[in-house]
């Protein structure tokens, strides 16, 4: 959700969601930012703006699904600075009704450990940034933080609009995440330098067969 605080869809999810948090705030319960996402949409609350079919929305989909979902630094964007505001009102008691992002990796560490015991799982990552480069650490974080004997990744796939550069964020080249022990030398390693809008449909309808 970029930062656009004028516009009207981003005052109707805020709506929303704010009686999300203050519900759980007030019953003391504490959700991830995709969660409280996952509440608004199963409630109908914002039904009544939708502006294409349901069963073509992926938001929908992992609500129904409820897939995990890893959204780090979601403060910096217009929902972090409703919270904050909601929290300054006094309209939220607890500023981590909200889980933060640290408890993203605990738990996702937890979660990789699990579903690696018995084979790899591979990075698809899309775009560039904190959202792709927080979920790829955990491998790292259990190495050298953790001192653990953990699976690396499987594979690495991304799609990337950035300018590809060593030493940069979101433009770095997949051969870079070695030093960092984010992945091994003999790791298949694939970079698209393309619009995610366009080639993430054509390389997902490929491996569901459509």
């Amino acid at each position: 959700m970029r930062r656009c605080p004028t516009k009207k869809p981003s005052r109707r999810i805020e709506r929303a969601i704010t009686d999300e948090w203050v519900k759980a705030d007030k019953s003391g319960e504490r959700y991830f930012p995709h969660e409280f996402f996952y509440k608004i949409i199963k409630s109908g609350a914002l039904k009544q703006y939708y502006q294409i079919d349901p069963k073509n929305s992926w938001m929908v989909a992992a609500a129904e699904k409820n897939l995990p979902i890893i959204c780090p630094g979601w403060e910096d964007a217009t929902l972090g600075n409703m919270f904050a505001g909601a929290v300054l009102r006094g309209d939220i008691k607890n500023v981590h009704t909200v889980r933060t992002g640290i408890e993203y990796m605990t738990w996702l560490a937890k979660f990789y450990q699990d579903t690696t015991k018995n084979t790899s799982i591979g990075m698809f990552q899309i775009g560039g940034g904190i959202a792709g480069d927080f979920p790829i650490c955990v491998v790292p974080m259990l190495h050298q933080d953790m001192g653990l004997d953990a699976r690396l990744w499987g594979y690495f796939a991304q799609i990337s609009d950035s300018t590809t550069s060593y030493g940069s964020y979101s433009g770095a080249v997949p051969n870079e995440k070695i030093t960092w022990g984010k992945l091994g030398v003999e790791t298949p390693k694939f970079i698209v330098e393309s619009d995610a809008t366009i080639v993430a449909p054509l390389i997902f309808s490929y491996v569901l067969g459509w």
